[in-house]
């Protein structure tokens, strides 16, 4: 196929350049505010005559970014609307669209007990408070989608968990546990009280999920994950038993944190795919430096 990748050299995107390669499609890979590679001047401009297109150009970068920039991540509102825009214009017959668990409403992530996140949780129609402006542009984009089915676009729509990988940028609580493990820092730092949960989801079963709901023409938003809760106390432990240490746990309260429990309802995803590497595996990989 003839593909279009936007956000090919972020950490989802690179992940997914490569495997596309290696099936061999033929790959065209745009992103946002990189010089000759503008993903907002390419959606005004290029005439199309692409097979699918892979949408995961966004401004985000860990919770302190959502939670201190939301006028620029923000912008994500731009670069999926001109995204879908450009599928209806050009009549590209096939996309994904990346929206995010933070979409879903952020009352139903609180503390207490854990309510595992369905897509039927969120009512395009009357949409609850998301996630800052990161969850409020995901919502306003799966809106988009629908607009862009209606005009013959077949688009997917794809929640991503807590998705993590050997190669993240270490502004993200996953890979930053990692370095502070492989440093055998004590205390380790932890944000929050340590007892929010997260789904965290392998980057490669991320691709693999995103292939399985294209080529399996699986309808509808699909979560991503593996419905696993895993508080951060929790993954600390496991990040550093696998160092080889046992540090005191030293909690940050006033540090950006965000929702309490982020944890998916993973039944849809399994009709299409079946999550490949555990949290330990992804641990294991990672402090080996793979």
């Amino acid at each position: 196929m003839h593909v279009l990748l936007t956000g090919h050299k972020g950490f989802i995107g690179r992940h997914l350049h490569r495997a596309l390669e290696e099936r061999g499609d033929d790959v065209l890979g745009v992103d946002y505010e990189r010089q000759h590679s503008d993903a907002l001047d390419f959606f005004r401009y290029d005439g199309g005559g692409y097979d699918l297109a892979i949408h995961c150009a966004a401004v985000v970068g860990g919770r302190a970014s959502i939670d201190g920039s939301p006028l620029g991540v923000a912008t994500n509102l731009a670069l999926d609307s001109w995204y879908f825009r450009w599928l209806v214009r050009t009549g590209t017959p096939r996309a994904v669209y990346f929206s995010s668990s933070a979409a879903y409403p952020v009352a139903l992530q609180q503390p207490g007990e854990i309510h595992r996140l369905a897509e039927s949780d969120i009512d395009l129609d009357n949409p609850s408070l998301p996630d800052a402006t990161y969850g409020l542009a995901k919502v306003t984009g799966e809106r988009l989608a629908r607009y862009a089915e209606a005009e013959g676009c077949r688009v997917h729509v794809l929640r991503p968990m807590s998705g993590y990988g050997e190669d993240q940028a270490d502004c993200y609580p996953f890979p930053a546990f990692i370095r502070r493990a492989k440093e055998r820092q004590d205390p380790f730092e932890i944000w929050g009280d340590g007892g929010s949960t997260r789904d965290w989801v392998h980057v490669d079963d991320l691709v693999g999920a995103t292939f399985a709901a294209v080529d399996q023409d699986a309808t509808g938003p699909i979560n991503i994950g593996w419905g696993r809760a895993t508080s951060f106390d929790e993954l600390a432990g496991l990040v550093t038993t696998t160092a080889g240490y046992r540090p005191e746990l030293k909690h940050l309260p006033t540090a950006p944190q965000g929702v309490h429990h982020r944890v998916c309802d993973p039944t849809r995803m399994l009709d299409v795919y079946q999550p490949r590497i555990t949290l330990e595996e992804g641990i294991t990989r990672a402090m080996a430096g793979r």
